[in-house]
């Protein structure tokens, strides 16, 4: 058998050493962003995805084992081991072979096949199953017994049958072969239930559907489970049409049962017995069982893509290009309920708060202008957040009045999305943060918030609430929670984090900190006052050696006592630096953000047992731009005057919008009216693009052009092509579901063929079905 380790290492394609190390580490405690930035000697500079992938692989592998010792110990108490069982367990590579081998072990019900045992008929089954020859019925009339509850030979034959059904069900040979077969060559078919046209339209693309399940893509087969959940659809995992057997003949899983125990149809008295058996066996026993599995690994495939897509939505959303410390006012419009203001430092301090009325039924536009102008007066407001929801355009128009009737503020304005704006209002967090303001002010601090610092505020809400994945409540709450913490652990701690103006949240995501640490480092800073260095966190209550060691390269403080502290340097390494200071003569204060003297180091020299090349070399790119933020230049999108609804919109017009959310299948623009309109995945570039994301990412600026409006379905296709590029057809798509936008929504079935109706792209989108509900990241209602 394999050892972890070595099989890990073949899945990787790195040393088996390499893992090892790896996996000492994390046993030890160390997480995964220490261990790609600061153990690089140890585990031959394993980056981050490949850590997380070694991670998820060794708990899959650990628990596999568990299982393999459980199994073995059971059949052993059985009584029923043996060597060339055993063997076989041992070899077993995954779950499924480990249960197929298990199954005839399985302490079971009392089924049919254990009563008819009990009643001894298990010689009768046996002399069938090898003597086809016989008449059956002669064969069973020795075994007749009414005090065993056999009254006739129909009984008997009854009770052999069920013997043989499950003996050929459990054969794990079979059972696996049949799987993988059907994988392969099966499809997943559905069809509209009665009475449910109306009522499941959104599911119309799927009322008379079958693809190969090898071909399904994640958000499709999402969708289809709706279908089935919602009772709109029914689910069926078949044949394909060349694999398909005539009527009343045996399909090729009979013929492949027959096979496996030497049964053929010759005419001999027993075969139709055997036949009919095999039938039985397929359709009443396995095809049910592959039916489950089968289903799982389709929802396995589907799972791993949809948390795919949530998780690196979310990794681009996180690491959004920060507006920095600068004064903030952060708008949250409302219609009748008023548009929520709040204005924040540069260190997101409240400073104020106010309810202005510019909208129906007040319209009080000339009074929200002056609060608003008076406002950015006296807090010196240099940028205007504004919440992308209800209203958000005619507040973008009140702010842009603003800009215009006072320029000497020097006012910049920029759309904000606000998902999960209000869950965080609502959250224990917000209420011991901001325990005298009002929950629907709250929103208002958030949107401001996080134009400063998208990282820094998004940390506080839960990342299922952020709102940029694709069926995101239809999918299992560990795995995803699980993955997307990861995401924000990875980016906290690639970004760094100031320890003197950070949340307890944002600490808490640091390599090595707990809630509990976090929210002691925050008392110990408000009752002593900012740290000075990094060596001072030794002082703070729970923060113990390990979690010093995992967190303090992570760990910023500005303007402290040693420049080091403000830089992605450990402090473990400190040393390296004070003989790369001796070598040039310099200060640190000099050496820092000296790129010319830097490098001309050879990083060799100032190796020793302890720090290798790779560490070395981060330390000098690190003191030649030190606590660098790896997050893109702050940038902003123009909406463009006088194209505010959907009405506005016509063909042709080229527009600037933000990526608010990506997909399998294409990306979601806000262009600025209410609906965000779709680039589907073929007009995303002149070239072939297999993957959205290699394109376009949440959060980017980008330029498109109108190809179609549908504005009674609130659908908005969009292209990124050239003019030039000819469109070309689409395969069918389907968006995600369980948001509040609605840009591209299904077909409906009076929708003209796309020969009258705009072509390749409205037949691409007409194929775009929706599951229930819209993306995540949308509008408030």
């Amino acid at each position: 058998m394999t050892s972890i380790t070595r099989r890990i290492a073949t899945e990787l394609g790195v040393g088996e050493g390499q893992v090892t190390a790896a996996v000492d580490l994390l046993d030890g405690g160390a997480t995964v962003p220490f261990i790609a930035r600061y153990r690089k000697e140890a585990t031959g500079a394993l980056d981050d995805a490949q850590l997380r992938t070694l991670e998820e692989r060794l708990g899959y592998l650990r628990e596999l084992e568990s299982r393999r010792a459980a199994i073995l110990d059971s059949i052993r108490e059985q009584g029923k081991l043996d060597p060339a069982l055993e063997a076989r367990i041992a070899q077993a590579e995954t779950k499924a072979r480990l249960e197929d081998l298990y199954l005839p072990f399985r302490q079971k019900r009392r089924t049919k096949a254990q009563l008819a045992r009990e009643a001894g008929l298990e010689p009768l089954a046996e002399a069938l199953l090898a003597r086809p020859e016989q008449v059956p019925e002669a064969a069973a009339k020795p075994f007749v017994d009414a005090g065993k509850g056999i009254a006739d030979t129909e009984a008997a034959l009854e009770g052999a049958r069920s013997i043989l059904i499950e003996r050929f069900s459990e054969e794990p040979e079979l059972v696996g072969s049949l799987r993988e077969t059907t994988w392969q060559r099966g499809r997943l078919g559905s069809s509209v239930r009665k009475g449910k046209v109306a009522a499941g339209e959104k599911f119309a693309d799927y009322f008379d559907f079958a693809e190969p399940l090898t071909k399904l893509p994640s958000h499709r087969i999402l969708a289809l489970f709706r279908g089935e959940k919602e009772e709109v659809l029914d689910l069926d995992i078949g044949d394909a049409p060349g694999d398909s057997a005539p009527p009343n003949q045996p399909g090729w899983q009979e013929l492949r049962i027959a096979k496996a125990f030497g049964l053929a149809d010759r005419g001999r008295p027993g075969d139709r017995f055997l036949a009919d058996t095999v039938r039985r066996a397929w359709r009443t026993k396995l095809k049910p069982a592959l039916d489950t599995d089968l289903r799982a690994r389709l929802w396995a495939v589907a799972e791993a893509g949809a948390v795919k897509v949530f998780a690196g939505n979310l990794r681009d959303l996180l690491l959004a290009a920060p507006a920095g410390p600068r004064p903030t006012l952060g708008l949250d419009p409302g219609y009748r309920t008023g548009v929520k203001v709040a204005v924040v430092d540069a260190t997101g301090k409240v400073l104020a708060t106010d309810t202005i009325y510019p909208h129906e039924p007040r319209r009080d536009w000339n009074g929200a202008l002056v609060t608003l102008a008076k406002l950015c007066r006296a807090h010196r407001v240099e940028l205007i957040a504004i919440g992308n929801g209800t209203a958000s355009r005619e507040t973008d128009r009140l702010a842009a009045e603003l800009v215009a009737k006072q320029p000497e503020l020097r006012l910049t304005k920029v759309m904000v999305s606000e998902a999960g704006a209000s869950v965080y209002s609502a959250s224990a967090y917000a209420s011991a943060e901001l325990p005298g303001l009002d929950v629907t002010l709250r929103g208002a601090v958030s949107i401001a918030r996080r134009l400063q610092d998208p990282l820094a505020e998004l940390v506080k809400i839960e990342p299922r609430a952020i709102g940029v994945g694709q069926y995101q409540h239809d999918l299992a709450e560990g795995k995803l929670s699980r993955s997307l913490d990861a995401v924000v652990e990875d980016c906290v701690n690639g970004v760094g984090v100031d320890v003197n103006t950070a949340s307890a949240p944002l600490l808490a995501r640091v390599s090595g900190l707990t809630e509990r640490v976090a929210g002691n480092i925050v008392v110990h800073r408000d009752a002593n006052g900012p740290f000075r260095s990094r060596s001072g966190l030794r002082k703070v209550s729970g923060l113990g050696p390990k979690a010093y060691e995992l967190a303090a390269g992570f760990l910023r403080i500005r303007e402290g006592d040693d420049p080091l502290d403000a830089s992605g340097v450990h402090p473990e390494a400190y040393p390296v630096v004070r003989k790369i200071l001796a070598a040039t003569g310099q200060p640190v204060g000099a050496l820092i953000g000296n790129g010319a003297v830097l490098r001309s180091l050879d990083p060799k020299r100032f190796t020793d047992a302890t720090f290798g090349l790779p560490t070395v070399t981060d330390i000098l790119a690190e003191l030649e731009k030190p606590g660098r933020d790896p997050r893109p230049a702050f940038r902003t999108a123009t909406f463009q005057e006088g194209v505010e609804t959907i009405q506005d919109l016509r063909p042709g017009m080229r527009l600037e919008g933000v990526v608010t959310n990506v997909a399998a299948f294409g990306a979601f623009v806000d262009i600025g009216v209410h609906q965000d309109g779709l680039v589907h995945i073929s007009m995303l570039a002149d070239r072939f693009v297999k993957d959205p994301r290699d394109v376009v990412k949440p959060g980017d600026v980008v330029q498109v052009r109108v190809v179609e409006v549908d504005a009674p379905r609130k659908r908005i296709a969009l292209s990124m092509r050239s003019d030039e590029a000819a469109p070309r057809p689409a395969r069918r798509e389907e968006r995600p579901a369980g948001g509040q936008r609605s840009a591209a929504t299904r077909p409906s079935p009076q929708a003209k063929p796309a020969s009258e109706s705009g072509g390749a792209l409205a037949e691409a989108l007409r194929r775009a079905a929706l599951a229930k509900g819209q993306p995540q990241g949308g509008r408030k209602s």
